[in-house]
């Protein structure tokens, strides 16, 4: 007896739903862990139009399509969940320690809410991590030691938070890690080893002390972008650190600085392009080797202790166009390259001890100190 063509088709629709939905029923371990996610986030910081409200278990997570729930903030791939990537809504909660059964978890982002308390330890289970970006919550505690047990991550972003401590001695375990940011917070101590496939380093406005040691940059290569300011770093900068073969932007205003040494590049090989010293306590003359590296185009030394005259070759440096040496004790007559007006640069020569700094030109704004101050500076008149 054969069957009725529209049983048949029935039949056959069953079977097709089966196999798709067979094929998109999410992980009964990643279901948990989102439902302990969710309940963790205090219900009245759930707005009605954000993601986490359209999180509603009656339907399954990785189901398509999503009209009405999940809607958004999660990607599957089939089954398991590979992005959690939270919208800024103000969600406000603990980041729950079950986070670490989403073990194919490739990207976490909770940026640019309200969480708070501890990084749970448990998040060194989420082995397939690339980015992890926790910016911008109001997370405490410290650097868990277990996020250095992230082998595959590329880039961690902790910043705008307000973590403390010191930070974890086997950071420089993590050799896949091209980009760190740690920038305002509270961590205290001296730097570690760094990872030495680090690209970026970023841990701007903490209180990190004490010298900037060579053994924290041992091996690293590819490090382009160095921002470690408002901190309070001290003593000299040893000329190794300009030497970094791969260093274009550094960085370090607002410190306790104190010397800066710096070399001739290795046969003028060099991509350094700006350098922000100002605002630390660094004595004696400017740096004239600065003018060795070639792509260099920005410089700043404001706001420091600095003495004696300005090297002529400063104003005959063409890549050259940002220079801000106000607030120093800089004496004699500036490079007359700086006004000639062959080459623009911006900045300011003000409130040093120069003569014949022209007014009419906005490089030597502000004025100069008084002849007293300068006098007392130099114990007696200053020479020219």
């Amino acid at each position: 007896m054969q069957t009725p063509p529209l049983l048949r088709l029935l039949l056959l629709l069953q079977i097709i739903c089966f196999v798709v939905l067979g094929q998109s029923l999410t992980s009964p371990q990643d279901i948990s862990a989102l439902k302990a996610f969710k309940s963790s986030i205090k219900p009245n910081s759930i707005p009605p139009w954000s993601c986490l409200a359209s999180w509603d278990f009656t339907t399954d997570p990785c189901a398509f399509p999503r009209r009405t729930h999940f809607t958004c903030g999660l990607t599957c791939s089939p089954t398991r969940i590979t992005q959690l990537t939270l919208d800024p809504a103000g969600y406000s909660g603990q980041l729950t320690p079950l986070i670490s059964q989403l073990t194919q978890l490739v990207i976490l982002d909770l940026s640019d809410n309200n969480f708070f308390g501890p990084i749970p330890p448990s998040i060194s289970s989420l082995t397939s991590l690339h980015t992890l970006t926790l910016r911008s919550n109001s997370f405490s505690g410290s650097v868990p030691d277990s996020v250095t047990k992230l082998n595959n991550l590329d880039s961690l972003d902790l910043s705008h938070n307000s973590l403390s401590g010191s930070l974890p001695k086997t950071t420089y375990s993590m050799s896949s890690l091209r980009r760190l940011d740690l920038s305002y917070n509270k961590i205290t101590g001296s730097l570690p080893k760094l990872p030495y496939n680090l690209l970026e380093l970023a841990m701007k406005n903490n209180y990190l002390s004490g010298l900037i040691p060579k053994s924290s940059f041992d091996g690293l290569t590819r490090l382009e972008v160095i921002e470690l300011s408002e901190n309070s770093f001290t003593g000299t900068l040893q000329s190794w650190f300009f030497l970094l073969p791969g260093i274009q932007q550094v960085n370090l205003s607002n410190n306790s600085l104190t010397r800066v040494e710096i070399s001739k590049p290795v046969k003028g090989n060099s991509d350094l392009v700006a350098v922000d010293l100002g605002f630390n306590k660094i004595e004696g003359n400017l740096p004239v080797n600065f003018a060795d590296h070639p792509l260099l185009s920005s410089l700043s030394m404001r706001y420091n202790r600095l003495r004696g005259s300005i090297p002529l070759v400063f104003s005959q440096k063409k890549s050259l166009r940002r220079l801000f040496l106000d607030g120093n004790f800089l004496i004699g007559k500036p490079p007359v390259g700086f006004f000639s007006g062959e080459g623009f640069i911006s900045g300011s020569l003000g409130d040093n001890c120069l003569q014949g700094c022209p007014g009419s030109s906005q490089l030597c704004s502000p004025s100069q100190k008084a002849y007293s101050v300068c006098k007392q500076a130099y114990g007696g008149k200053p020479r020219s």
